[in-house]
């Protein structure tokens, strides 16, 4: 009965979408266009998801929760699809409609598809996270959002994303464009979803030099299953590394439920993973 709860509140309708905000009004870093935005149809028999691609200008769509209902706790969504796609409804707007739901605003990141070549950090779209996070501090009065209560979350790819913006915070990805970027870019917390790329095909044993935990990097919650290839291991050698620095985190790796559910239902446990959630959230202080 909870899960079915969960998943009902998940499916709600939107129930504030603010208009599709550009990260950055002179255009992005890097960038040299040319691509412009495409959505693409899922292959025969594959369930529905909205797939972006060819992403130039990257945005942020804000969806903000009932006044009555907003805890000011704010949330940068970043959807998976190995850099080359967004699953934006997927992993994008139907986790905006459950974190409404439970008095959070959701805030949609479009990043940087497909990977540019050469550029294998992924660079731009960590500019694109740094931003995004500055942007909502910037517009935390206007949004109704706490500037010290705003965290990440992201799905597989955009899972991995995550973990960079909090991991390297304190490397400006790019150069100053105006006050916003006069901000922090730290998320105040984290959560990985099924993240991706935390170790190397090489050395699937040890995290990626790229995951730089230190004890400023941020509470984390973290969800993934044991059949979903290494990635169950990839979170307990990440829970691992912030348990040493000291980081409070908690990590939920289920037997079963692979890859790429979102918080659509299945027959699977992980399907609870959004209560879970939001009872690590209600118990750090996130949710007041």
């Amino acid at each position: 009965m909870r899960i079915a709860l969960g998943v009902l509140a998940a499916l709600m309708p939107l129930l504030a979408a603010g208009p599709e905000i550009k990260l950055w009004p002179k255009g992005a870093p890097g960038e040299s266009g040319g691509i412009g935005p495409e959505e693409i149809r899922p292959p025969q028999g594959e369930r529905p998801v909205k797939r972006i691609t060819n992403v130039t200008e990257p945005a942020i769509t804000v969806y903000r929760p009932p006044a009555g209902k907003n805890s000011g706790a704010a949330v940068v969504v970043c959807p998976g699809g190995g850099y080359n796609i967004l699953a934006y409804d997927l992993e994008g707007t139907e986790i905006a409609e459950w974190l409404n739901s439970i008095g959070v605003t959701g805030i949609v990141l479009k990043y940087r598809v497909p990977r540019r070549k050469g550029d294998n950090f992924p660079r731009l779209p960590l500019q694109d996270a740094q931003r995004a996070i500055r942007l909502a501090r910037k517009n935390a009065d206007a949004w109704g959002i706490d500037p010290a209560r705003i965290g990440i979350l992201g799905f597989s790819a955009g899972g991995h994303l995550a973990v960079m913006a909090a991991t390297h915070w304190d490397e400006p990805a790019y150069q100053r464009t105006d006050d916003a970027d006069d901000l922090s870019s730290r998320p105040d917390f984290l959560i990985p979803v099924y993240a991706a790329y935390l170790t190397t095909d090489a050395d699937p044993w040890t995290l990626s030099p790229q995951v730089k935990v230190t004890p400023r990097t941020p509470p984390t919650f973290m969800v993934v299953t044991y059949d979903d290839k290494n990635r169950g291991s990839d979170a307990a050698l990440f829970l691992t590394a912030l348990k040493k620095a000291g980081v409070a985190a908690e990590a939920h790796i289920f037997l079963a439920g692979g890859h790429g559910y979102g918080l659509r239902p299945s027959a699977h446990p992980v399907s609870q993973w959004p209560r879970l959630c939001e009872q690590w959230m209600r118990a750090s202080g996130i949710l007041k």
